[in-house]
């Protein structure tokens, strides 16, 4: 399909817990656990072939963080742009727009958190029910557009730990 654009939703990695050590859930970290898992998890995207133009992601630090990570470990080192229609519940309509601003690329990395990925999931593969994301899922879906003009493809959903197995093959 010509002009297809290939979209990686991804959920955050492991982070701290809330409670009196993180009182502000925007500030709280991936643990050492978090981000060594998500080194793996990149090295399991390379075995399959994912390469990214563009990293965009919530501006809380998990998925700074987790954004970071990725794009370190996937070929080629793309850039990470914080796009706030990632932000925990953004509006669908929202993060359309914001998408469309990145029409002239082919593979675009979105990491956020739950349950907005799984809904947001569904939503573009026009799926009635929400997709399961745990932390550090990945899914690629592809869309004709952007904004996509119908309902995309789920090409595949990967769980982090086959993504981790993948890596140590």
């Amino acid at each position: 399909m010509a002009g297809t654009v290939a979209l990686y939703l991804i959920r955050h990695g492991i982070a701290e817990e809330r409670g009196s050590d993180w009182p502000d859930d925007a500030k709280r970290p991936l643990t050492g656990k978090g981000r060594a898992r998500l080194r793996d998890q990149a090295a399991g995207l390379t075995v399959l072939g994912v390469t990214l133009d563009v990293v965009l992601t919530s501006p809380l630090t998990r998925a700074r963080q987790t954004a970071a990570i990725l794009a370190k470990g996937l070929p080629g080192r793309c850039p990470v742009e914080i796009m706030e229609a990632l932000s925990p519940g953004s509006s669908y309509r929202r993060f359309l727009h914001e998408l469309a601003g990145h029409a002239g690329r082919a593979r675009i990395g979105c990491v956020g958190h739950e349950p907005d990925m799984g809904e947001l999931a569904a939503r573009l593969i026009g799926a009635a029910r929400a997709l399961e994301f745990k932390k550090g899922a990945v899914c690629r879906i592809d869309l004709d557009a952007l904004p996509p003009s119908g309902p995309g493809a789920l090409r595949w959903l990967a769980p982090p730990r086959m993504l981790r197995l993948m890596a140590h093959r």
